[in-house]
């Protein structure tokens, strides 16, 4: 069995939020985890079809997912996580935050 050593960075962590996190949110989780496993930001018109019913199955298991998950730990602010992204997006590429 492959191990799969990174995913895309544009994928964030949806779970544990509030307030939870948006139908729009989960969908576009959804389309950049088939676009990169297809390999592609533009399937062809043969494969459009699939694409997307991939994109909607994915984003449809995807809510389920979120909503049966649970954690012990305090839900997380969307503005803080996005300083604290931020915060580190400064340090690694040598800008101001």
């Amino acid at each position: 069995m492959a191990t799969i050593r990174c995913m895309c960075r544009n994928i964030r962590p949806l779970n544990n939020f509030e307030p939870p996190a948006t139908s729009d949110e989960v969908y576009a989780a959804a389309l950049q985890y088939v676009r990169k496993v297809a390999g592609t930001t533009k399937p062809s018109q043969a494969n459009q079809e699939v694409f997307d019913k991939a994109v909607a199955e994915i984003a449809h298991i995807t809510g389920h997912l979120l909503e049966d998950l649970v954690s012990s730990a305090p839900p997380k602010n969307r503005d803080v996580e996005a300083a604290k992204a931020r915060a580190r997006a400064a340090v690694r590429y040598g800008r101001p935050a």
